[in-house]
């Protein structure tokens, strides 16, 4: 863009959306047209924007005004940082000014490539601060084209002009005389300003606070709230509290549910109260949720809404209610939406009963949404009650409808499917009736063994529930090869892949036979468990720890794996204790050796290593009783005087000054640590 003189005003080359480097400013980018976009105001001689009906106008006024076309720019600028000064709480002197036509040539400077960001900005702050006067004052600011000015100027890169620009914007856009369509003249502005969100604090204020007070009249603007408090606390509390014509935004959007209101409209709404619940700016048990948000989502669920409403309706009901018990239980007796809900399994209608081909058509689209929608708020709903699952379950063939699913060829369905028989797989009553009779870990089991990564993550979450003890389906699952694929898992690059993989393991090896504790270490690899001891994700180092208590269980057991594996393991064990690692995988890693200390033959792998009686004693004498309980645990079973070899191991621990520590515990003030030392001290009289 070409530099103007002073004493013109000229308009730059039309322009798209937003232009690349190298365009016609060298800024590198622009706004497309808006009205009066693009100008350059020049003197004061050249714009008449001013106001008539100011008559007198003082000295020093004309002076702030003739220091802005000073040819040094330092000069400017301590001009234009005067003006700034003059000007706060003076709505006299923002007037004169206006009337001698500062407006045009701090735009002018404003826009000028040649103008410091420093200046820039504050010729932005005094524009700002123009517009806080009166309305008269904001109209002359918009006579001169501010609005195309300042949006020009949030294409820049400086962050402190851009917050002084949106402020600015802001005190324009909230005043009564600034007409709310100038926001969306230009289609690159929206998402511009969207994309600013994130920048600042001050810029998420100031654009939540521009987009309230134009939503009063724009769909468009209700869309914009809904994608910014998705997912965005910050955003979320900042227009919780925004006031639009002294009524709080969710007030105006709680209006807008109504069932007078167009679809699209409640819906939208609905979608903002909900995205600012989940981001935690309004409370689960807020009216506006209880009472209005949920009822409205449950409507939209319902046989006369269209098919696309139906699927928006139970996507967001599904992500309103997932985290909250109490909401799970209110949808669930809302309109009888359980059984509503399996009308979404009907489409397409049969072929015989279709003669509009374009019906059909239609019917085909939505039938993978419906069904995903479905089983997602099912999921939801299903997440915590027991009777709401049972309630799910004996829907008109829900377990078989899920079963299909699992083999669909849309991935997304695919995926609520298994969130949502994982959802119902937290029944122990589930998993001893439903998932046997329909033998449900036969499809998962093909799912999990070629799968994209977001449905091995909650179809191996599936599968830690049906491992668990009680479960029927634990037995056909290992004879189907379950073992080498869970080991798989835990070399995943993926964190909560490694974490479940681990996890199933842990819940396996509960209890289990000799046979497939030997299956599972034999597949996982001395190399690999080490490996997993040493993530660095906490997750799954608990769990791996979880895995070797429960390997190390009953003492032929414990015997039989430190006879083969010993050596590394009590490396192991003392690499964790000597870490830099949090009291609950110290607790866990302790209980191992306390396990270890059960075993006949095992226990002398700790007695002959000095380093690791140092470390039971250290623990001992530990400021956190956890870690004393755990150390204790170890001792106890060093010293039960009914086991072979107990007096050596006596000895033993009273020469490295056990016995000592004992009784100093015995006076403890926790109560299960001082029964412990006493219980311990009673063998050594015994």
């Amino acid at each position: 863009m070409a530099r103007l003189p002073a004493g013109r005003v000229g308009r730059p080359p039309p322009s798209g959306s937003l232009t690349s480097p190298g365009g016609a400013a060298r800024e590198g980018r622009s706004w497309g047209s808006l009205p009066g976009s693009g100008f350059l105001a020049g003197d004061p001689a050249t714009f008449k924007g001013a106001k008539p009906g100011i008559r007198e106008v003082t000295a020093s006024s004309r002076h702030y005004v003739d220091r802005l076309f000073d040819p040094d720019p330092q000069k400017v600028l301590q001009g234009v940082i005067d003006m700034k000064n003059a000007v706060i709480g003076n709505n006299k002197q923002k007037a004169n000014l206006i009337v001698l036509g500062a407006v045009p040539r701090l735009l002018y400077l404003l826009q000028q490539e040649t103008s410091s960001t420093e200046l820039k900005t504050e010729c932005a702050v005094v524009l700002g601060s123009l517009a806080m006067g009166t309305e008269n004052n904001v109209k002359s600011l918009l006579d001169c084209h501010i609005i195309p000015a300042l949006l020009q100027g949030l294409l820049s890169q400086d962050l402190k002009f851009i917050e002084a620009c949106l402020r600015c914007l802001r005190t324009i856009f909230t005043s009564p005389v600034t007409p709310e369509e100038l926001l969306y003249t230009d289609a690159t502005v929206i998402p511009h300003l969207m994309a600013l969100l994130g920048r600042s604090r001050y810029t998420q204020e100031y654009i939540c606070q521009i987009f309230s007070h134009c939503c009063k009249v724009r769909m468009q603007a209700l869309k914009c709230f809904s994608v910014l408090a998705f997912e965005n606390p910050q955003v979320s509390m900042t227009l919780v509290n925004v006031l639009v014509d002294g009524e709080l935004l969710p007030q105006i959007f709680v209006k807008m549910l109504q069932r007078d209101k167009p679809i699209e409209m409640q819906l939208t709404s609905a979608k903002c109260l909900t995205y600012m619940c989940r981001a935690g700016a309004i409370r689960t048990d807020d009216n506006c949720i209880v009472l209005k948000t949920l009822p409205c989502l449950v409507r939209m669920c319902s046989k006369e809404r269209l098919l696309e409403e139906r699927v928006e309706g139970a996507e967001t009901l599904a992500y309103l209610i997932e985290p909250d018990v109490e909401l799970q239980r209110i949808a669930s007796i809302t309109d009888h939406l359980i059984a509503m809900l399996a009308d979404y399994f009907k489409y397409p209608s049969s072929v015989s009963a279709i003669t509009d081909i374009k019906r059909l058509d239609h019917d085909l689209k939505h039938a993978h949404e419906l069904r995903q929608a479905a089983f997602k708020l099912y999921a939801s709903l299903g997440a915590n009650d027991e009777d709401i699952r049972k309630k799910i379950i004996e829907t008109e063939n829900m377990m078989d409808r899920i079963v299909n699913a699992l083999s669909e060829s849309s991935i997304k369905v695919r995926l609520a499917a298994v969130r949502c028989l994982h959802s119902l797989s937290r029944s122990v009553q589930q998993l001893r009736t439903s998932f046997q009779d329909h033998a449900v870990w036969k499809p998962l089991m093909k799912v999990l063994q070629n799968a994209p990564d977001e449905i091995l993550v909650v179809a191996s979450s599936m599968l830690c529930n049906l491992l668990l003890e009680f479960s029927p389906s634990k037995e056909p699952i290992l004879e189907s090869g379950a073992i080498e694929l869970l080991c798989g898992l835990t070399q995943s690059e993926n964190p909560a892949l490694r974490v479940n993989g681990i996890w199933a393991l842990m819940n396996m090896a509960f209890q289990a036979e000799q046979k497939i504790k030997a299956d599972i270490l034999r597949s996982l690899s001395t190399e690999q468990l080490f490996q997993l001891l040493s993530d660095s994700d906490l997750n799954v180092l608990m769990k791996t720890l979880g895995l070797l208590r429960n390997l190390l269980s009953t003492r032929p057991h414990i015997d039989k794996i430190m006879s083969t594996h010993g050596k590394q393991i009590m490396q192991a064990v003392t690499l964790i204790l000597e870490g830099e690692h949090n009291i609950e995988v110290k607790e866990q890693t302790l209980c191992i050796l306390a396990n270890i200390a059960d075993g006949t033959t095992a226990k002398e792998l700790i007695m002959t290593n000095d380093d690791i009686l140092q470390k039971i004693k250290y623990y001992m004498g530990h400021s956190h009783v956890k870690l004393q309980l755990a150390a204790m645990f170890c001792i106890s079973n060093l010293i039960w005087n009914e086991e072979e070899g107990s007096q050596e191991r006596q000895d033993k621990l009273r020469d490295i000054g056990i016995v000592d520590i004992l009784h100093k515990l015995s006076q403890s003030p926790d109560t299960n640590l001082c029964d412990k030392a006493k219980t311990a001290l009673q063998q050594y009289l015994a």
